[in-house]
């Protein structure tokens, strides 16, 4: 399986744990059971999981990211727009606009970003 990428239950996990975070590991087990039904067992092989990943850490009991939210989904969108559109990101945007087009409250959003981060 592709270290980028997570399921649909990995992911949903670690959205709690980002939103959770730092938090004691003992914790989870409760939150999960009340959140997705989980057991003991599972909590702890999704945590695993994801701190194999190095997307968090669980030190002294106490689970923390090693990265946030944005600079995940971040990483993974760059690599979907390198992978599909071979690292174009105006061929991305065409594609994606093509379809709908564009509202003009987006056009003003990406204009004020492209001003943000260019150079």
């Amino acid at each position: 399986m592709d270290e980028s990428r997570l399921g649909a239950i990995e992911a949903r996990f670690a959205d709690l744990l980002w939103e959770k975070a730092p938090i004691p590991s003992g914790e989870l087990v409760p939150l999960c059971q009340r959140e997705f039904g989980w057991k003991k067992s599972t909590t702890y092989t999704m945590l695993r999981r994801l701190c194999q990943r190095e997307l968090f850490q669980n030190e002294n009991s106490l689970v923390t990211p090693l990265l946030t939210r944005e600079e995940f989904y971040a990483r993974q969108s760059r690599r979907f727009v390198d992978e599909t559109f071979d690292g174009s990101l105006p061929a991305f945007l065409a594609a994606f606009a093509s379809r709908k087009g564009l509202r003009e409250d987006e056009v003003r959003e990406l204009e004020k970003l492209i001003e943000q981060y260019r150079g």
